[in-house]
């Protein structure tokens, strides 16, 4: 579809913005990502299989930020880029279990099963330990709100955008942002406009351009409404 020049391209969260606050996805969202009329770019502390998936349902092409910047993906320029330490956030899941605790995902552990770049953790288990192991590595804990993640401190989902727009000859100030969590505010930081929705953490919404009086995928739908006619 021809982008129109009134509309930003879009560069969106999962977790706490497309969802409910069970992390259902909202059908609503679907005819918005699917009609917008410029790029779409999902960006998300999820493993790549995750927002792969939602374009394909979605009929969209694919280009995501996984992983919380880790794990970039460019569909229309076949380019897979990884960042990040891995074999350090191993180590910290390592040392995290030696000392009496547990990811907390089960046997089967499909939260980590597919990660490339981090290790997350269950937001039921202690996050003290977790962090002061993780900065022994020199590596930082990021709390989604749904889990936490084992991260390399040079990647975040900004230089991941910024990864996307050097493939495609754009530039991360063109994009309008939404999202919801601390993983978002660098993105929020380098995008034209960003708009965190109400149920967002602290962090994110001091650095959100504007906040949404809704929550959730509520929050998505009054974040775009402006351009949408």
């Amino acid at each position: 579809m021809e982008a129109d020049s009134d509309v930003p391209p879009l560069v969106v969260d999962i977790d706490g913005t497309l969802t409910d606050r069970h992390r259902a996805i909202d059908p609503r969202v679907f005819p918005v990502l699917r009609e917008w009329p410029d790029r779409v770019v999902i960006a998300t502390g999820k493993a790549m299989p995750f927002p792969i998936a939602l374009c394909e349902f979605l009929g969209i092409e694919r280009a995501v930020v996984a992983e919380n910047g880790g794990v970039v993906f460019v569909e229309a320029t076949d380019t897979l880029r990884l960042e990040g330490d891995k074999e350090a956030a191993i180590r910290v899941a390592d040392e995290y279990r030696e000392a009496g605790h547990d990811l907390g995902f089960g046997r089967i552990d499909l939260a980590n099963r597919w990660r490339e770049t981090e290790v997350v953790v269950n937001i039921d288990q202690p996050l003290a330990p977790l962090e002061r192991i993780a900065t022994e590595r020199g590596l930082r804990v990021l709390d989604t709100g749904f889990a936490y993640h084992v991260v390399d401190p040079s990647v975040d989902k900004g230089r991941g955008l910024e990864t996307i727009c050097s493939e495609l000859d754009r530039t991360p100030a063109e994009f309008i942002a939404v999202g919801d969590s601390e993983n978002d505010a660098e993105l929020f930081d380098v995008a034209g406009e960003s708009v965190a929705v109400a149920n967002a953490d602290e962090m994110a919404l001091s650095r959100a351009d504007r906040v949404t009086d809704a929550s959730y995928a509520d929050g998505f739908l009054e974040a775009v409404a402006p351009y949408r006619g």
